[in-house]
Protein backbone atom coordinates (compact mmCIF):
# COMPACT_ATOMS: atom_id res chain seq x y z
CA UNK A 1 0.00 0.00 0.00
CA UNK A 2 2.92 2.28 0.75
CA UNK A 3 4.39 1.98 -2.48
CA UNK A 4 1.11 2.22 -4.50
CA UNK A 5 0.74 5.67 -2.86
CA UNK A 6 4.16 7.03 -3.32
CA UNK A 7 3.71 6.25 -7.04
CA UNK A 8 0.58 8.22 -6.78
CA UNK A 9 2.10 10.82 -5.91
CA UNK A 10 4.62 11.27 -7.76
CA UNK A 11 2.84 10.55 -10.65
CA UNK A 12 1.04 13.63 -9.60
CA UNK A 13 3.97 15.88 -10.38
CA UNK A 14 3.73 15.60 -14.42
CA UNK A 15 0.10 15.11 -14.23
CA UNK A 16 -0.04 18.75 -12.93
CA UNK A 17 2.85 20.02 -14.67
CA UNK A 18 1.21 18.52 -18.31
CA UNK A 19 -2.33 20.43 -17.66
CA UNK A 20 -0.24 23.87 -16.27
CA UNK A 21 1.79 23.24 -19.86
CA UNK A 22 -1.21 23.07 -21.89
CA UNK A 23 -3.51 25.89 -20.62
CA UNK A 24 -0.22 28.19 -20.51
CA UNK A 25 0.02 27.57 -23.75
CA UNK A 26 -3.53 28.08 -25.42
CA UNK A 27 -3.49 31.25 -23.41
CA UNK A 28 -0.08 32.55 -25.36
CA UNK A 29 -2.39 32.29 -28.71
CA UNK A 30 -5.72 33.37 -26.63
CA UNK A 31 -6.68 37.17 -28.22
CA UNK A 32 -7.50 40.11 -26.00
CA UNK A 33 -5.26 39.05 -23.21
CA UNK A 34 -4.13 41.87 -20.33
CA UNK A 35 -1.62 43.29 -22.56
CA UNK A 36 -4.60 44.00 -25.56
CA UNK A 37 -6.85 44.98 -22.94
CA UNK A 38 -5.32 47.24 -21.16
CA UNK A 39 -4.31 48.85 -24.52
CA UNK A 40 -7.46 49.38 -25.15
CA UNK A 41 -8.33 50.69 -22.32
CA UNK A 42 -5.55 53.12 -23.19
CA UNK A 43 -7.52 54.32 -26.06
CA UNK A 44 -10.22 55.74 -24.39
CA UNK A 45 -12.32 53.23 -22.92
CA UNK A 46 -10.87 53.71 -19.28
CA UNK A 47 -8.83 56.50 -18.63
CA UNK A 48 -9.14 55.80 -14.65
CA UNK A 49 -7.67 52.08 -15.68
CA UNK A 50 -5.08 53.86 -17.81
CA UNK A 51 -3.81 56.07 -15.32
CA UNK A 52 -3.16 53.50 -12.83
CA UNK A 53 -1.09 51.25 -15.08
CA UNK A 54 1.07 54.38 -16.19
CA UNK A 55 1.69 56.17 -13.57
CA UNK A 56 0.85 59.57 -15.80
CA UNK A 57 -2.37 61.22 -17.07
CA UNK A 58 -0.95 60.86 -20.90
CA UNK A 59 1.11 63.44 -21.20
CA UNK A 60 4.74 61.73 -21.36
CA UNK A 61 3.12 59.52 -23.83
CA UNK A 62 1.35 61.28 -26.71
CA UNK A 63 0.14 59.18 -29.12
CA UNK A 64 1.77 59.28 -32.87
CA UNK A 65 0.84 58.45 -35.82
CA UNK A 66 2.50 55.33 -37.46
CA UNK A 67 4.05 54.30 -33.88
CA UNK A 68 2.97 51.02 -31.66
CA UNK A 69 3.69 47.35 -31.62
CA UNK A 70 2.08 44.07 -33.04
CA UNK A 71 -0.86 43.68 -30.10
CA UNK A 72 -4.56 44.64 -31.13
CA UNK A 73 -5.04 48.21 -30.07
CA UNK A 74 -1.58 49.41 -29.86
CA UNK A 75 -1.49 51.36 -33.64
CA UNK A 76 -0.90 54.86 -32.74
CA UNK A 77 0.90 54.36 -29.63
CA UNK A 78 4.62 54.96 -28.42
CA UNK A 79 6.58 51.99 -27.99
CA UNK A 80 7.39 52.94 -24.48
CA UNK A 81 4.14 52.90 -23.42
CA UNK A 82 3.59 49.60 -24.78
CA UNK A 83 6.84 48.05 -23.22
CA UNK A 84 6.13 49.86 -19.64
CA UNK A 85 3.11 47.99 -20.11
CA UNK A 86 4.62 44.66 -21.35
CA UNK A 87 7.07 44.95 -18.07
CA UNK A 88 3.83 45.77 -15.50
CA UNK A 89 1.87 41.93 -16.32
CA UNK A 90 5.64 40.59 -17.21
CA UNK A 91 5.10 40.11 -21.03
CA UNK A 92 8.36 41.48 -21.51
CA UNK A 93 10.06 38.25 -20.86
CA UNK A 94 9.78 35.18 -23.22
CA UNK A 95 7.22 32.91 -22.69
CA UNK A 96 9.75 29.87 -21.34
CA UNK A 97 10.95 31.97 -19.09
CA UNK A 98 7.71 32.97 -17.27
CA UNK A 99 6.52 29.40 -17.31
CA UNK A 100 9.26 28.59 -15.71
CA UNK A 101 9.43 31.04 -13.74
CA UNK A 102 5.35 30.76 -12.57
CA UNK A 103 6.17 27.02 -11.98
CA UNK A 104 8.73 27.32 -9.58
CA UNK A 105 6.51 29.97 -7.63
CA UNK A 106 3.58 27.69 -7.57
CA UNK A 107 5.77 25.08 -6.36
CA UNK A 108 6.27 27.41 -3.44
CA UNK A 109 2.42 27.83 -3.55
CA UNK A 110 3.55 31.73 -4.54
CA UNK A 111 1.19 32.78 -6.67
CA UNK A 112 1.73 36.35 -6.99
CA UNK A 113 -0.86 39.06 -7.11
CA UNK A 114 -3.97 40.01 -9.51
CA UNK A 115 -3.60 42.12 -12.46
CA UNK A 116 -6.60 43.85 -11.27
CA UNK A 117 -6.93 44.01 -7.77
CA UNK A 118 -5.03 45.06 -5.09
CA UNK A 119 -4.27 42.14 -3.47
CA UNK A 120 -2.80 38.78 -3.51
CA UNK A 121 -4.07 35.97 -5.50
CA UNK A 122 -3.81 33.42 -2.29
CA UNK A 123 -5.50 36.10 -0.05
CA UNK A 124 -8.10 36.96 -3.03
CA UNK A 125 -8.82 32.64 -3.21
CA UNK A 126 -9.09 33.12 0.67
CA UNK A 127 -11.68 35.40 0.99
CA UNK A 128 -13.83 34.16 -1.80
CA UNK A 129 -13.72 30.11 -0.18
CA UNK A 130 -15.95 30.59 2.63
CA UNK A 131 -18.84 31.12 0.14
CA UNK A 132 -17.58 27.98 -2.08
CA UNK A 133 -16.98 26.09 1.17
CA UNK A 134 -20.68 26.50 2.24
CA UNK A 135 -21.99 26.00 -0.92
CA UNK A 136 -19.96 22.74 -1.65
CA UNK A 137 -19.74 21.37 1.97
CA UNK A 138 -23.31 21.24 2.67
CA UNK A 139 -24.82 20.67 -0.63
CA UNK A 140 -23.03 17.10 -0.69
CA UNK A 141 -24.20 16.71 2.52
CA UNK A 142 -27.72 17.14 2.36
CA UNK A 143 -27.58 15.46 -1.29
CA UNK A 144 -26.12 12.57 0.05
CA UNK A 145 -27.79 12.12 2.92
CA UNK A 146 -31.07 11.70 1.03
CA UNK A 147 -30.18 10.20 -2.00
CA UNK A 148 -28.40 7.04 -0.46
CA UNK A 149 -31.45 6.13 1.67
CA UNK A 150 -33.84 7.34 -0.91
CA UNK A 151 -32.10 5.20 -3.46
CA UNK A 152 -31.69 2.34 -1.00
CA UNK A 153 -35.07 2.38 -0.58
CA UNK A 154 -36.40 2.67 -4.14
CA UNK A 155 -34.29 -0.47 -4.97
CA UNK A 156 -36.12 -2.64 -1.83
CA UNK A 157 -39.50 -1.53 -3.35
CA UNK A 158 -38.57 -1.14 -6.98
CA UNK A 159 -42.08 -1.25 -8.92
CA UNK A 160 -44.16 -0.42 -6.25
CA UNK A 161 -45.95 2.76 -5.52
CA UNK A 162 -43.41 4.60 -3.21
CA UNK A 163 -40.89 4.42 -6.09
CA UNK A 164 -43.17 5.39 -8.79
CA UNK A 165 -44.30 8.52 -7.23
CA UNK A 166 -40.69 9.20 -5.89
CA UNK A 167 -39.02 8.48 -9.11
CA UNK A 168 -41.54 11.21 -11.19
CA UNK A 169 -39.80 13.58 -8.14
CA UNK A 170 -36.46 12.80 -9.39
CA UNK A 171 -37.03 13.03 -12.96
CA UNK A 172 -38.64 16.55 -12.88
CA UNK A 173 -35.23 17.68 -10.38
CA UNK A 174 -33.02 15.70 -12.79
CA UNK A 175 -34.45 17.58 -15.75
CA UNK A 176 -35.11 21.43 -14.61
CA UNK A 177 -32.14 23.27 -14.57
CA UNK A 178 -30.60 24.04 -11.27
CA UNK A 179 -30.97 28.42 -11.83
CA UNK A 180 -34.64 27.84 -13.26
CA UNK A 181 -34.93 26.37 -9.67
CA UNK A 182 -33.18 29.57 -8.10
CA UNK A 183 -34.92 31.42 -9.83
CA UNK A 184 -38.46 30.05 -9.13
CA UNK A 185 -37.36 29.95 -5.12
CA UNK A 186 -36.73 33.43 -5.31
CA UNK A 187 -40.17 34.40 -6.98
CA UNK A 188 -41.73 32.43 -4.29
CA UNK A 189 -40.31 32.80 -1.05
CA UNK A 190 -37.29 35.98 -1.46
CA UNK A 191 -39.73 38.81 -2.12
CA UNK A 192 -40.28 38.01 -5.42
CA UNK A 193 -43.95 37.73 -6.30
CA UNK A 194 -44.98 35.76 -3.03
CA UNK A 195 -43.51 35.74 0.05
CA UNK A 196 -40.61 37.26 1.80
CA UNK A 197 -39.18 34.83 3.92
CA UNK A 198 -35.27 33.90 2.75
CA UNK A 199 -32.77 36.51 2.37
CA UNK A 200 -31.99 36.92 -0.92
CA UNK A 201 -28.42 37.52 -1.09
CA UNK A 202 -24.73 37.17 0.81
CA UNK A 203 -24.34 34.34 3.66
CA UNK A 204 -25.50 36.94 6.69
CA UNK A 205 -27.06 39.75 7.51
CA UNK A 206 -26.19 43.38 8.13
CA UNK A 207 -24.50 43.37 11.45
CA UNK A 208 -23.83 39.75 11.93
CA UNK A 209 -20.81 40.25 13.86
CA UNK A 210 -22.41 41.52 16.37
CA UNK A 211 -25.36 38.76 17.05
CA UNK A 212 -24.93 36.03 19.87
CA UNK A 213 -23.74 32.70 18.50
CA UNK A 214 -26.76 31.10 18.19
CA UNK A 215 -28.31 33.41 16.05
CA UNK A 216 -24.95 33.66 13.99
CA UNK A 217 -25.89 29.84 13.10
CA UNK A 218 -29.31 30.44 12.66
CA UNK A 219 -28.79 33.43 10.40
CA UNK A 220 -26.03 31.86 8.05
CA UNK A 221 -28.21 28.37 7.65
CA UNK A 222 -31.34 30.51 6.97
CA UNK A 223 -29.66 32.03 3.84
CA UNK A 224 -28.62 28.87 2.49
CA UNK A 225 -31.59 27.21 2.14
CA UNK A 226 -32.71 28.55 -1.18
CA UNK A 227 -29.12 28.00 -2.93
CA UNK A 228 -28.85 25.03 -1.46
CA UNK A 229 -31.70 23.93 -2.36
CA UNK A 230 -31.21 25.05 -5.76
CA UNK A 231 -27.97 23.33 -6.40
CA UNK A 232 -29.11 20.24 -4.46
CA UNK A 233 -31.83 18.99 -6.53
CA UNK A 234 -29.96 18.08 -9.45
CA UNK A 235 -27.11 16.64 -7.45
CA UNK A 236 -29.98 14.60 -5.31
CA UNK A 237 -31.47 13.38 -8.65
CA UNK A 238 -28.46 11.83 -9.91
CA UNK A 239 -27.08 10.16 -6.98
CA UNK A 240 -30.30 8.75 -6.25
CA UNK A 241 -31.16 7.00 -9.70
CA UNK A 242 -27.46 5.77 -9.40
CA UNK A 243 -27.49 4.45 -5.86
CA UNK A 244 -30.90 2.68 -6.59
CA UNK A 245 -29.81 0.95 -10.00
CA UNK A 246 -26.37 -0.17 -8.23
CA UNK A 247 -28.45 -1.63 -5.52
CA UNK A 248 -30.61 -3.73 -7.54
CA UNK A 249 -27.71 -4.73 -9.85
CA UNK A 250 -26.11 -6.58 -6.82
CA UNK A 251 -29.43 -7.48 -4.92
CA UNK A 252 -30.20 -9.51 -8.27
CA UNK A 253 -26.53 -11.90 -7.88
CA UNK A 254 -26.10 -14.94 -6.53
CA UNK A 255 -24.28 -14.56 -3.21
CA UNK A 256 -27.78 -12.60 -1.99
CA UNK A 257 -29.91 -15.64 -2.69
CA UNK A 258 -27.25 -17.65 -0.80
CA UNK A 259 -26.94 -14.91 2.08
CA UNK A 260 -31.15 -15.56 2.37
CA UNK A 261 -31.14 -19.18 1.85
CA UNK A 262 -28.59 -19.07 4.77
CA UNK A 263 -31.38 -17.78 7.08
CA UNK A 264 -29.92 -14.10 7.10
CA UNK A 265 -32.46 -11.56 7.48
CA UNK A 266 -33.14 -8.76 4.85
CA UNK A 267 -31.29 -6.43 6.84
CA UNK A 268 -28.27 -8.42 7.17
CA UNK A 269 -28.47 -8.96 3.78
CA UNK A 270 -29.14 -5.67 2.45
CA UNK A 271 -26.58 -3.81 4.63
CA UNK A 272 -24.22 -6.29 5.46
CA UNK A 273 -23.57 -7.62 1.97
CA UNK A 274 -25.01 -5.78 -0.53
CA UNK A 275 -24.55 -2.57 0.73
CA UNK A 276 -20.30 -2.58 0.89
CA UNK A 277 -20.24 -3.89 -3.05
CA UNK A 278 -22.92 -1.32 -4.23
CA UNK A 279 -21.44 1.67 -2.54
CA UNK A 280 -17.87 0.86 -4.66
CA UNK A 281 -19.41 3.12 -7.90
CA UNK A 282 -20.75 5.74 -5.67
CA UNK A 283 -16.59 5.74 -3.90
CA UNK A 284 -15.85 5.97 -7.40
CA UNK A 285 -17.89 8.69 -8.89
CA UNK A 286 -17.51 10.75 -5.48
CA UNK A 287 -13.75 12.88 -5.81
CA UNK A 288 -15.23 14.20 -9.67
CA UNK A 289 -18.58 14.95 -7.77
CA UNK A 290 -17.24 16.63 -4.85
CA UNK A 291 -14.82 18.94 -6.90
CA UNK A 292 -17.35 19.79 -9.64
CA UNK A 293 -19.69 20.91 -6.11
CA UNK A 294 -17.24 22.17 -4.20
CA UNK A 295 -15.92 24.56 -6.80
CA UNK A 296 -17.31 24.78 -10.11
CA UNK A 297 -20.45 24.13 -10.30
CA UNK A 298 -22.02 27.28 -8.54
CA UNK A 299 -21.26 30.22 -10.68
CA UNK A 300 -25.18 30.74 -11.53
CA UNK A 301 -25.93 30.20 -8.32
CA UNK A 302 -23.73 32.33 -6.65
CA UNK A 303 -24.78 34.95 -9.31
CA UNK A 304 -28.43 34.46 -8.81
CA UNK A 305 -28.03 34.49 -5.14
CA UNK A 306 -25.34 37.22 -5.03
CA UNK A 307 -22.67 35.13 -3.38
CA UNK A 308 -19.47 36.21 -4.07
CA UNK A 309 -17.69 32.62 -3.98
CA UNK A 310 -14.94 30.82 -6.18
CA UNK A 311 -17.06 30.15 -9.11
CA UNK A 312 -17.79 33.94 -9.91
CA UNK A 313 -14.48 34.62 -9.31
CA UNK A 314 -12.97 32.19 -11.88
CA UNK A 315 -15.26 33.34 -14.49
CA UNK A 316 -14.45 37.16 -13.94
CA UNK A 317 -10.47 35.97 -14.08
CA UNK A 318 -10.56 33.82 -17.15
CA UNK A 319 -13.41 37.27 -18.57
CA UNK A 320 -10.73 40.40 -17.60
CA UNK A 321 -7.50 37.87 -19.06
CA UNK A 322 -6.39 37.85 -15.28
CA UNK A 323 -4.09 35.18 -15.72
CA UNK A 324 -2.80 34.87 -12.03
CA UNK A 325 -6.04 34.24 -10.55
CA UNK A 326 -6.63 31.95 -13.76
CA UNK A 327 -3.46 29.57 -13.65
CA UNK A 328 -3.60 29.69 -9.94
CA UNK A 329 -7.29 28.17 -9.08
CA UNK A 330 -6.52 25.58 -12.28
CA UNK A 331 -3.32 25.05 -10.22
CA UNK A 332 -4.85 24.33 -6.76
CA UNK A 333 -8.20 22.63 -8.27
CA UNK A 334 -6.01 20.48 -10.16
CA UNK A 335 -4.05 19.39 -7.06
CA UNK A 336 -6.47 19.24 -4.77
CA UNK A 337 -8.34 16.95 -7.43
CA UNK A 338 -5.68 14.29 -8.00
CA UNK A 339 -5.87 14.19 -4.04
CA UNK A 340 -9.12 13.16 -3.63
CA UNK A 341 -8.41 10.62 -6.78
CA UNK A 342 -6.11 9.09 -4.36
CA UNK A 343 -8.50 9.14 -1.13
CA UNK A 344 -10.75 7.71 -3.26
CA UNK A 345 -9.36 4.58 -4.18
CA UNK A 346 -7.68 4.29 -0.71
CA UNK A 347 -11.68 4.31 -0.03
CA UNK A 348 -11.83 1.47 -2.18
CA UNK A 349 -9.81 -0.58 0.40
CA UNK A 350 -11.74 0.21 2.66
CA UNK A 351 -15.13 -0.79 1.79
CA UNK A 352 -13.19 -4.29 -0.16
CA UNK A 353 -10.23 -5.11 1.37
CA UNK A 354 -9.76 -7.85 -1.71
CA UNK A 355 -8.58 -4.74 -3.54
CA UNK A 356 -4.95 -5.40 -3.86
CA UNK A 357 -3.32 -1.94 -4.89
CA UNK A 358 0.51 -3.63 -4.92
CA UNK A 359 -0.22 -4.86 -7.76
CA UNK A 360 -1.36 -2.58 -9.99
CA UNK A 361 1.28 -0.39 -11.90
CA UNK A 362 -0.47 3.38 -10.70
Amino acid sequence: MGAYIIRRLLLMIPTVFGIMAVSFLITQFAPGGPVEQALANLSGQNASLAERITGSEGGDFAAEPGQGGSYRGSQGLPPELVERIERQFGFDKPPLERFTTMIWNYLRFDFGESYYRDISVIDLILEKMPVSISLGLWMTLLAYGISIPLGIAKAVRDGSRFDVWSSTIVIIGYAIPGFLIAIALIVLFAGGSFWSIFPLRGLTSPGWENFPWWRQVLDYFWHLVLPIIAMGLGAFATGTLLIKNSFMDEIGKQYVVTARAKGLTENQVLYGHVFRNAMMLIIAGFPSAFVGIFFGGSLLIETIFTLDGLGLLGFQSVANRDYPVVFATLYIFSLLGLIISLISDLAYMWVDPRLDFESRDV
